[in-house]
């Protein structure tokens, strides 16, 4: 039986693991800006339906990297919300140049 994370610090070592593929950290973290850009526009517009494409947009491309590149089951399922963190964690890391697209320049 696996054992369980039960904090984040060790959550986020282990979401890094996983997430070690230049083109699914690309694509995730193109799907969270799209994620902000289309919250953005439903906020700016006022319009419900743009909040449905939200977790597709975002999960959608984050999948896509897991499935096809990762080839690795994402922690979505297991842990949601630290999963979620961790996503926008890791694109803010990468925008200010904390971390990079090509995780061999982050030293993990």
């Amino acid at each position: 039986m696996e054992k369980r994370i039960d904090n984040y610090s060790d959550f986020y070592r282990f979401y890094l693991s996983e997430h070690q593929n230049k083109t699914s950290r690309t694509l995730h973290f193109v799907g969270t800006l799209l994620v902000f850009i289309v919250a953005g526009v439903g906020i700016y517009s006022g319009w419900s339906w743009q909040w449905i494409s939200v977790p597709l947009v975002g999960y959608g491309f984050a999948w896509v990297g897991h499935a096809f590149f990762e080839k690795n089951k994402p922690a979505t399922f297991k842990y949601p919300l630290w999963s979620l963190i961790s996503d926008f964690k890791l694109f803010f890391e990468i925008l200010f140049g904390k971390r990079s697209l090509d995780s061999k320049k982050d030293g993990i």
